[in-house]
């Protein structure tokens, strides 16, 4: 009877341990099997078939956007389910809540702004407003004065005194309120106006185009 006792015992003892004993040791491995497959889905190609994208022929009439790039447009006020509503995502006071652009671009209430913090390099401007060339006009009436057979530009008519000094290096040659009367020159200049073209060939003389970046003569 005591060994029966003493038999129940330990066999209770060994099923009390066994139920702590840790399942995941390696002695103790299961393996487990799965029939269930889990498919990539992206949201941006959920209804893109690109099986034949190279043999398709593209024309106006199966052109298409690309999955995704178009989204639906965001609906502000139109209850709070749908995320935008009520203060439609601007808060409840302030000068940015209120109707219409309360500032202008570039404003930061006040302080220095950036376009004025940054610094300013000299130099060609840039922009609109200055991508026309400026020249230093030289007119008809100045040449007046240039004897027959002579070649005529700003550096000697500098010399002569018929003009004086200009603020940009590129000259361009118009008429003037006088009639041109000089015979035979060969005048040099950046730039011709058609009038004042016909004015210098049909009095004998003739037009020489110079370079703007190396004054050397281009064309006759």
């Amino acid at each position: 009877m005591v060994r029966a006792l003493i038999l129940a015992a330990l066999v209770a003892t060994a099923a009390a341990f066994s139920s702590f004993t840790p399942r995941n040791l390696p002695g103790h491995a299961t393996v487990r099997s799965s029939n269930l497959s889990m498919k990539i889905y992206d949201w941006k190609r959920r209804t893109a078939d690109e099986s034949a994208i190279h043999e398709e022929e593209f024309t106006f009439d199966n052109l298409r956007s690309a999955p995704g790039s178009r989204k639906r447009k965001n609906r502000k006020g139109r209850g709070i389910a749908a995320g935008q509503g009520a203060t439609c995502g601007f808060g409840m006071r302030g000068q940015k809540s209120r109707s219409g652009r309360p500032t202008r671009p570039g404003f930061e209430g006040g302080q220095q702004p950036l376009y004025r913090r940054l610094p300013k390099f000299a130099g060609r401007p840039t922009g609109p407003g200055h991508e026309k060339e400026i020249f230093n006009l030289i007119k008809l009436d100045d040449i007046n004065g240039a004897a027959e057979g002579t070649t005529v530009n700003f550096e000697s008519l500098i010399e002569t005194g018929a003009t004086t000094k200009a603020k940009n290096s590129i000259h361009k040659v118009v008429v003037g309120r006088e009639e041109f009367s000089a015979k035979g020159v060969t005048v040099q200049a950046h730039a011709f106006t058609q009038g004042a073209r016909d004015a210098i060939e049909g009095s004998g003389g003739k037009c020489e185009l110079l370079s703007k970046t190396t004054n050397a003569v281009l064309e006759a």
